[in-house]
């Protein structure tokens, strides 16, 4: 269940909405079904695979049993 944004063509509102499999979103605003997706900047990133070799994982992430902060990458 995704979260998409989205900007309505007739009212021109911009806002966000959980989407349910097979479901039509519709405005919140005018109910209209006319919508625009947009580009949500968390859905942008640098996938694994596109990762250098010589960049270190996010706090965290390296998987540390003793937990976030306590390996030698920080």
């Amino acid at each position: 269940m995704p979260i998409y944004e989205y900007q309505c063509d007739e009212c021109r509102r911009d806002f966000e909405l959980l989407v349910y499999g097979g479901t039509t979103p519709v405005c919140p605003a005018c109910d209209s079904d006319s919508l625009r997706k947009r580009l949500s900047p968390f859905a942008v990133g640098r996938g694994g695979a596109s990762r250098t070799p010589s960049a270190a994982p996010a706090c965290g992430t390296c998987g540390d049993p003793r937990g976030a902060g306590a390996c030698s990458l920080n």
